[in-house]
């Protein structure tokens, strides 16, 4: 861009464009498409937490689509091996006469989006395969590294129904995930416009509205949006409320709460908010910007403890609290 003006005015003409596309093949969960957006252009991967049948593999397909990236999906099964997702070295036949050699196949995880579904089925050493590749950006088979095309952005969905035959994820590894959405069931009216809808309907595919070269562009711009000092403030605190041996920390959260973010939660936190205020047009992030990322991403960083447990004290009950105190 010739100066910051133009590059402003393209943006905003992209964000607009994309959001048109996608109210045309996504039928409600607008607030899931916009924080989905948001991690994306934080270079920020999604764990999607919500019960079959809510268009959860659509929503990522129709994402890269409008957003020319390429698409692959995972089903996670109890007998998925590493190098079902990372790929592996194949002997095959040389250009000589009966000369063989090693070719690297590349397993599904090559991609801009993946859709790991059912993250939670597989055992730990499959999961923390994808989870290096995710923290990593690269992939590393028979000794040689190979680095993962940009952007690369992981949306693993979770089950809340199932739990015989799981794995679930360890907190550590939960913390790697940049946003933590619970995709809810569609409003009546909304299920209404989904009976009539034609999901199925080749004959008008969605069409790409930006390119990957786009995307790109958007997501150095989101580093640039700026922060005011004071807003910048107001996370440091509600972060640091959510530990109980914090001197912010009240007693609700020495109650009920076990183990509270760390400094990762503080940078998402910042990055969510200037992107929101990017997808909204906003000049700057401010505190309400804070206020809408602290769910998604303090949601899987803050441990509840036996006594929420026991009083049904939700974590997003104490996220609420937290965000009505400051």
């Amino acid at each position: 861009m010739e100066n910051s003006a133009e590059r402003w005015e393209k943006v905003r003409n992209d964000i607009a464009a994309l959001r048109k596309e996608i109210a045309v093949a996504i039928v409600g969960q607008d607030k899931i498409v916009e924080q989905m957006l948001v991690a994306l252009l934080c270079r920020g991967h999604c764990l999607v937490v919500g019960v079959p049948g809510l268009a959860k593999t659509l929503l990522v397909r129709t994402l890269g689509r409008l957003l020319g990236l390429s698409f692959r999906r995972i089903q996670f099964t109890p007998d998925l091996m590493p190098t079902d997702i990372l790929g592996s070295e194949i002997l095959q036949s040389g250009d000589t006469a009966g000369g063989r050699k090693f070719e690297f196949v590349p397993g599904p995880v090559f991609a801009n989006l993946i859709l790991a579904d059912e993250i939670n089925r597989t055992p730990p050493k499959t999961q923390a395969a994808l989870l290096e590749a995710m923290q990593e950006k690269q992939v590393t088979v028979a000794g040689t590294t190979r680095t993962l095309e940009e952007p690369f952005i992981v949306y693993a969905t979770q089950n809340p129904i199932e739990h015989e035959g799981t794995y679930p994820l360890p907190e550590a590894q939960l913390d790697r995930f940049f946003f933590s959405l619970l995709v809810d069931y569609p409003s009546l009216e909304e299920e209404k416009k989904i009976i009539n809808q034609k999901l199925f309907d080749s004959t008008s595919p969605v069409k790409p509205v930006l390119t990957r070269k786009d995307v790109l562009e958007l997501q150095d711009v989101v580093g640039n949006v700026p922060i005011a000092d004071h807003v910048v403030e107001y996370v440091a605190k509600l972060v640091h409320a959510t530990r109980p041996t914090s001197t912010l920390a009240d007693e609700f959260i020495k109650k009920y709460v076990a183990w509270g973010a760390g400094p990762r939660a503080s940078q998402n936190l910042t990055l969510a908010a200037k992107a929101i205020a990017l997808l909204r047009g906003n000049a700057t992030a401010s505190v309400e910007e804070v206020r809408e990322a602290a769910l998604p991403v303090l949601r899987h960083r803050v441990i509840p403890n036996y006594n929420a447990t026991g009083e049904g004290i939700s974590v997003e009950k104490i996220i609420e609290h937290l965000r009505s105190k400051f």
